[in-house]
């Protein structure tokens, strides 16, 4: 949700501090805020984006090494000045900045007043900062020690950084449940959500797991448990490009990130295909490749476009693997009793890797004794470590707040697993199996294809770009990709919109159709073509608008619909990536006309890592 950025080092902290939080604005931007320690700590914070504080803080000249910073997605309180982080201690002498939420903030908030503390702010930020010191205060712990007793009190999620006016050469982090990522330099560390903000300055990072409190000066780094068990922390290399988190010249990072799918896709299969051989290799599954002949039952448990990319593995799992597919969305499974046994297999999926939901469910899964993969574009995050196995995505980083190149490496990725399973149970014939590997080989530069479609969509953005509502209308695994389209379509423009099964037309939906209402199929010339016709007729009958995304050629469609964006003509198999580029474009050319933030839609933060 939040970014978090903090900086201890030989240089200035006050511009490492705001170029971070520019790069993490994509995690939240309701208000953002700096804490400085000079003479003592300076708090500089301000509602709305880190521009504005830049603004209100222009001419001001700060002398320190040290800091922390913060952008915020609200969660306590509304986006204001004063429930902007950082939050300062009773004192004034800590100062905090956190993402995730304190559920027993309440209770903890009586017994403090019942003290004698007082609040400023509508946070539980500032209750987790005010317990911290009332320890301090009582025990004369050390703040380490403070923290590593305060966490023990608290029941949620949290990934903190403290500045400490009593020690200014210490920070404090800590996390469970919420990202959080410590930079090694040469005589300096750095803090962040992610690792965006550090890739700048060095490749070495450290993923801070749950229940691990970092002591962090200026020449050491020391991590504890809350059993105060000292951990050895491992330092990962990246890999990543720091080019991958600039525009290059692009408008939005929404529209860069649709037209890097081709690479994107390309490097998700990249060395794990052998069309000649008909063979698929997945590295991340090697040591489960016995067990997945024996696997009774796939569930698929994920939140948002992660879920419609579960939708889309349903239908490979069942098609090519011949095992029954449940897809669950997360939040929704972890508050059920879910009959799962050592047969199961249970299939995260996020881009994150964090995703707290998702994170429960695989939790839940896991005492049950299910095997558990992961499918997830970062290296070193939660449901990684959390599952047996995996594959990653290799999306490379995605900033905007809507998924594009991340959800169709998603498929792409959960494509190749279906084919990887098919082939330990010995259900695809070689031959079968070399078909459909030589035609995903083809499916990068057969995006590249789709995306000429551009200029086309574009018109037809401007034609219904003043719509109040849409709908998305798709059979079989089409059925997924008008969910998806939909979802793109409401995130950004704010252009109400629904994705339906095309025969549920009929029970229901069609009786908002009218002259003003647009309404687009998925109409490829694949199977249930003649159903998706019949669909396109009921609704032309009732003066809807129809825009349709077909194969290119199709003139029978064409002739019936409103406007057609044509794509590829390719196997069955590949159509939900080919089908949702044209609706990511949709959707985006929508948003700019209207004046929408395309990269920071309303109300959005790009990891859910709370509830």
């Amino acid at each position: 949700m939040c970014g978090i950025v903090g900086y201890i080092g030989h240089r200035d902290a006050w511009p490492v501090l705001i170029k971070g939080l520019k790069q993490l604005e994509y995690r939240g931007y309701d208000s953002a805020g700096i804490a400085l320690l000079e003479d003592k700590i300076v708090i500089n914070k301000s509602k709305g984006k880190v521009a504005d504080l830049e603004l209100k803080t222009e001419g001001s000249q700060f002398q320190s090494k040290i800091g922390i910073g913060h952008t915020r997605w609200a969660t306590h309180g509304e986006p204001n000045d004063i429930n902007a982080h950082p939050h300062y201690s009773g004192n004034q002498k800590l100062a905090i900045i956190h993402n995730g939420i304190i559920e027993n903030y309440q209770a903890i908030k009586e017994a403090l007043l019942l003290k004698g503390h007082q609040f400023v702010s509508d946070t539980d930020t500032e209750i987790l900062i005010h317990l911290i010191e009332e320890i301090q205060l009582r025990t004369k712990f050390d703040l380490q020690e403070a923290v590593r007793a305060a966490l023990k009190q608290v029941i949620g999620a949290y990934a903190l950084v403290i500045l400490n006016e009593d020690n200014p050469g210490q920070l404090i982090a800590a996390r469970k449940g919420s990202p959080l990522v410590i930079g090694v330099g040469k005589g300096e560390y750095f803090i962040a959500s992610d690792a965006t903000p550090i890739l700048e300055y060095t490749r070495n990072i450290i993923y801070l797991n749950d229940d691990e409190i970092a002591s962090i000066n200026y020449d050491s780094l020391e991590v504890v448990n809350l059993d105060n068990d000292v951990q050895v922390p491992y330092i990962h290399e990246l890999e990543m490009e720091i080019e991958l988190i600039e525009k290059n010249g692009y408008e939005h990072f929404m529209l860069k990130e649709i037209h890097e799918q081709p690479r994107s896709i390309k490097d998700s299969m990249r060395g794990r295909i052998y069309p000649l051989d008909g063979r698929v290799e997945l590295g991340g599954l090697k040591e489960y490749a016995e067990k997945l002949k024996n696997i009774k039952r796939i569930i698929i448990v994920s939140c948002g476009t992660s879920w419609h990319a579960g939708l889309i593995a349903e239908y490979l799992f069942e098609k090519y693997a011949r095992i029954p597919v449940e897809v669950e969305y997360a939040s929704e499974f972890r508050y059920r009793n879910p009959i799962i046994d050592k047969s199961d297999l249970v299939i995260a999926i996020s881009q994150s890797g964090e995703t707290a939901d998702t994170l429960a469910a695989l939790s839940i899964a896991g005492l049950k004794g299910a095997t558990l993969f992961g499918v997830c574009n970062v290296v070193g995050s939660s449901i990684p470590r959390m599952t047996h196995a995996g594959v990653y995505t290799h999306a490379g980083p995605e900033i905007g707040v809507a998924s594009t190149k991340a959800f169709t490496s998603q498929v792409t990725v959960l494509t190749l697993m279906a084919l990887y399973v098919a082939q330990q149970r010995d259900v695809l014939s070689k031959q079968k199996m070399q078909e459909l590997l030589t035609e995903l080989e083809k499916l990068p530069d057969l995006v590249e294809t789709t995306l000429k479609c551009e200029d086309n969509v574009k018109k037809i953005a401007g034609i219904i770009k003043n719509a109040n509502n849409c709908i998305f209308l798709g059979r079989g695994s089409a059925f997924p990709v008008a969910l998806e389209g939909a979802l793109k379509l409401k995130e950004i423009s704010y252009i109400h919109a629904e994705g339906y099964p095309a025969a549920e037309m009929k029970h229901g939906p069609i009786a908002l159709i009218d002259e003003q209402m647009p309404v687009v199929f998925i109409a490829t010339n694949h199977s249930s073509y003649e159903k998706v016709i019949s669909n396109i007729q009921e609704v032309k009958a009732r003066k809807g608008m129809v825009i349709s995304v077909i194969s290119e050629g199709d003139l029978k469609v064409k002739a019936m619909s409103d406007h057609t964006i044509e794509i590829p003509v390719t196997n069955e198999l590949l159509l939900p990536v080919l089908a949702s580029i044209p609706l990511q474009l949709l959707a985006y050319h929508i948003a700019v006309m209207r004046n929408c933030n395309v990269d920071q839609p309303r109300n959005l933060a790009k990891s859910v890592t709370v509830e």
